[in-house]
C-alpha cells in the first residue's frame, strides 16, 4: 500500500488514477477521503470571523460573544501544536457539541479534547489521533505493507499526531498521552 499525500487527483477511470502532475498510478482498488467545504456565508454576514470555517476560541465561542459553533465548520486553536485546526469528525463534533452546551450554560470549559478517527476497511484498520497539517519529520515503525505499523508525525521534534496500523493499543496510548498533554497545558485536571 502506498499513500500519496497532498497529491489531487485529476482523474480516475477503470484502472488507474492520473494526478494533477501527470503521474498515472495503476489501481485495482482506489479509497478516496473527501473533506467537506464549509459553508460561512451566514456567519459571515453575522459579522462572525472565518477562516476556512468559524473561528472560535478555546470555549468555542465565536467573535461574536455568546454565540458558539461546533462540529465540522468550527476552527478551534488546539492546545497541542499551537494551530487553529478544523477536524471533520463525528466524535470531534459530539465532544465539541457537549462543551459548547457547558459554555452556552456559562461553564466555561475549555475544548481539550486530542481530536482522532479511525477507519476499517475490510481487513485494514487506520487509527489516527492528534493533527498534523504540516510536520517536518516523519516517523515509521514496523511494516505497512504487513499492516502493523505506527507512523509519528513531527515538527520541531515534538509528536503532533500517530497514525497506526494494525495497533489499536498504541493508537489508544498516544490519545491518552495527548489529552493528558492537552489538559495540562490548558490547566484542566481530569
Amino acid at each position: 500500500m502506498v499513500f500519496h499525500l497532498q497529491r489531487t487527483v485529476a482523474a480516475v477511470d477503470e484502472r488507474k488514477v492520473t494526478l494533477k502532475d501527470g503521474q498515472a498510478i495503476e489501481a485495482d482498488l482506489v479509497v478516496i477521503g473527501i473533506g467537506v467545504k464549509p459553508v460561512t456565508d451566514l456567519a459571515e454576514q453575522a459579522g462572525i470571523k472565518t477562516d476556512n470555517g468559524i473561528c472560535v476560541n478555546e470555549f468555542l465561542e465565536t467573535s461574536v460573544p455568546k454565540i458558539f459553533a461546533a462540529g465540522d465548520i468550527a476552527r478551534w486553536p488546539d492546545l497541542l501544536t499551537g494551530d487553529n485546526i478544523r477536524v471533520e469528525h463525528w466524535v470531534v463534533a459530539e465532544r465539541q457539541g457537549q462543551t459548547a452546551a457547558r459554555n452556552i450554560l456559562s461553564q466555561r470549559q475549555r475544548f481539550d479534547t486530542a481530536p482522532f478517527f479511525w477507519t476499517s476497511q475490510y481487513d485494514f484498520t487506520l487509527n489516527y489521533v492528534g493533527h498534523a497539517e504540516k510536520w517536518d519529520q516523519l516517523d515509521l515503525d514496523g511494516s505497512l505493507e504487513q499492516h502493523n505499523c505506527k507512523l509519528s508525525f513531527r515538527r520541531g521534534g515534538r509528536t503532533l499526531a500517530v497514525a497506526t496500523v494494525g495497533r489499536d493499543r498504541d493508537s489508544l496510548e498516544h490519545e491518552l498521552a495527548m489529552e493528558r498533554a492537552v489538559q495540562t497545558s490548558s490547566g484542566h485536571r481530569s
